[in-house]
């Protein structure tokens, strides 16, 4: 595996031979570990089947789940997408950054079916990180590019948890340290009447209704089935740690690990098996880029299990929540 560093004050990334390299590796259909604002992605030439189906297989992810596009900019985007009003001011608004819209698929999108999980829409994204949006216009095609990680469990937001997760798999790896953002994007559902938040994420809820001018409907629950979500980090248990997690809580018990936010610590802190606190001052975007790392730390010490005390449901409070819900949520069993 080729792996390079990308700093604030690296030149155009272009420049470097190891870009190339990367590229190249792209258009071979290997697979390449992406930093992000959100989080690292596991990027692959949407385009190519086979390059999508090594993404299903080296994360262990369902096919029915569909995976999220990244293009470069939104002319880009138009090639593969029906944009309508509503589509074009969000994107106007907050591309490049952390949002991905759902929208019709234009019949001549060369993305291939695997990537949207055979739906008549796709799932795109403009990303504020320069290096996957120079990836993309380099290669040609549209990147898929689910979070680099196993499925369903915590997503990386650095690259060395991506190397333990998949290193095996990546052909490359770049690292820029850790994502800035630290959850996924925003998801915005926008093939029917009623936009849809299908995922809370990077993007605040209340941001995107200003600009729609429109509440954003919660999503119907044959939206949520495990037959066919219509986008990714639908799943009810998703982003789980290998120990249990319990939210809200008001008590650490024995054996557990605790999962801070604020400056008041409930009784039984000083007893925690270990303890990340994501935000001892509160603030809920301090919160949002610790939370999987802080999460997978907690994992790595050996304790049964998790306690979460409780976060606001309010701006990135409810991506917080909707991902310790996921990773509350009781494990498929095999």
């Amino acid at each position: 595996m080729l792996r390079w560093t990308l700093t604030p004050d690296t030149p155009d990334p272009g420049d470097l031979p190891e870009f190339a390299q990367t590229v190249a590796a792209l258009k071979a259909g290997r697979l390449v570990g992406v930093p992000t604002e959100t989080v690292y992605g596991l990027a692959a030439d949407a385009s190519n089947a086979a390059a999508c189906a090594a993404i299903f297989a080296a994360k262990g992810r369902p096919h029915f789940n569909p995976l999220i596009a990244h293009v470069e900019n939104l002319e880009a985007a138009q090639r593969h997408a029906q944009f309508d009003p509503r589509a074009l001011a969000l994107a106007n608004a907050f591309w490049p950054g952390a949002l991905t819209l759902v929208l019709p698929k234009r019949t001549d999108s060369p993305v291939c079916d695997l990537a949207t999980a055979g739906l008549d829409s796709i799932a795109l994204r403009v990303p504020a990180a320069p290096v996957m949006r120079a990836l993309a216009q380099a290669v040609g095609a549209p990147l898929a590019a689910p979070s680099a990680n196993r499925s369903g469990r915590i997503s990386g937001t650095t690259a060395d948890a991506v190397a333990d997760d998949l290193g095996p798999a990546l052909a490359v790896l770049i690292d820029a340290g850790p994502t800035p953002v630290g959850v996924e994007s925003t998801i915005v559902g926008l093939t029917g009447p009623e936009p849809v938040l299908l995922r809370p994420g990077g993007i605040a809820r209340e941001r995107i209704e200003t600009v729609l001018g429109t509440p954003l409907a919660a999503p119907r629950p044959s939206c949520e089935t495990a037959d066919a979500p219509l986008a990714p980090g639908m799943l009810t248990s998703h982003y789980a740690p290998g120990a249990t997690v319990r939210l809200d809580a008001t008590e650490v018990l024995p054996g557990e690990a605790l999962l801070a936010f604020g400056p008041d610590l409930p009784e039984g802190a000083d007893a925690a098996v270990a303890m990340e606190n994501l935000s001892p001052a509160g603030d809920l975007t301090q919160a949002a880029a610790e939370l999987f790392q802080a999460l997978r730390r907690l994992d790595a010490s050996g304790a049964r299990g998790i306690a979460v005390m409780p976060i606001p449901e309010e701006g990135l409070g409810e991506a917080i929540n909707d991902r310790l819900r996921r990773a509350a949520a009781p494990r498929p069993t095999s």
